[in-house]
């Protein structure tokens, strides 16, 4: 008999929330009362959106980095993905406040990733160490059939047919000199909402479109918080939601929206 496989669990979106994150492992009984790894073989996918918007993105970061080591030792697993945010603070690092042809925004992409949250003591910490993480994160990882990516969108297409492909673009535009590259790769990860009102068996429906070229049959993803985009009061955000007839999982509980960090137990 074959063993059973792993408990597999998701979140998304931390966004610096660093007490809030290790109270949700705590919770799921992945972490201790010092918030380190206890979850033995589990695995768990973190879906980017790591930093922004609130305190500590940095100490989300290294804290990530840390459970992977100690769940690794453990025989269990804490894989992470690339999100918009890490794209826009990377892009805010590398090219600061110059202008950027083909985006009226004042201050280049250090401006707009203010504007969209960004936290000026997350750029301020960013070490060599940090940036060599960042800039090997996958797009998209496929876990016993379930495809995990961080947005909302079927653009990944645009990036691949495969998830193989997706990640070897991503790493390519990571790597790209050329501002107008990363501003077209910020604007692909941000995209959202493709997925609400889909209806399996459409001719266009955009669910299927994804899975059957990337693989999978539920596809999960963070980005759109259910507070804000799925209209779920922040006080009755407890679990994350099946939509697209059960073939799709958002997982984004809205943190810093007053909702919560979800761990969402797949498998």
């Amino acid at each position: 008999m074959s063993p059973s496989p792993a408990p597999l669990y998701a979140a998304a979106d931390v966004h610096g929330h660093r007490a809030e994150f290790l109270d949700a492992l705590r919770g799921a009984g992945l972490a201790d009362a010092d918030g380190h790894w206890c979850g033995g073989r589990a695995r768990l996918w973190m879906l980017g959106d790591y930093v922004d918007r609130g305190p500590d993105g940095i100490g989300v970061i290294e804290d990530i980095r840390r459970l992977a080591a100690q769940a690794r030792d453990a025989g269990g697993r804490v894989g992470a993905l690339l999100g918009n945010h890490e794209v826009q603070l990377l892009a805010a690092h590398r090219f600061g406040t110059a202008p950027v042809p083909g985006w009226d925004q004042p201050g280049g992409f250090h401006g707009g990733w203010s504007r969209f949250g960004g936290q000026e003591e997350d750029l301020r910490r960013l070490t060599p160490s940090h940036l060599d993480w960042l800039t090997a994160l996958p797009a998209a990882a496929l876990v016993e059939d379930h495809l995990l990516v961080h947005s909302d969108t079927t653009q990944y297409l645009e990036l691949g047919s495969s998830v193989g492909a997706v990640n070897a673009a991503a790493a390519r535009a990571l790597a790209d000199e050329r501002p107008a590259a990363w501003l077209e790769f910020s604007r692909l990860m941000s995209s959202r909402g493709a997925f609400r009102g889909a209806r399996a068996g459409h001719p266009h429906d955009p669910v299927a479109r994804v899975l059957d070229t990337l693989g999978g049959s539920v596809l999960v993803h963070g980005h759109s918080t259910l507070v804000k985009h799925f209209g779920i009061p922040p006080q009755h955000v407890r679990e994350a939601l099946r939509y697209a007839g059960g073939r799709v999982v958002a997982i984004d509980g809205g943190v810093y929206e007053g909702g919560r960090i979800l761990l969402a137990r797949l498998l």
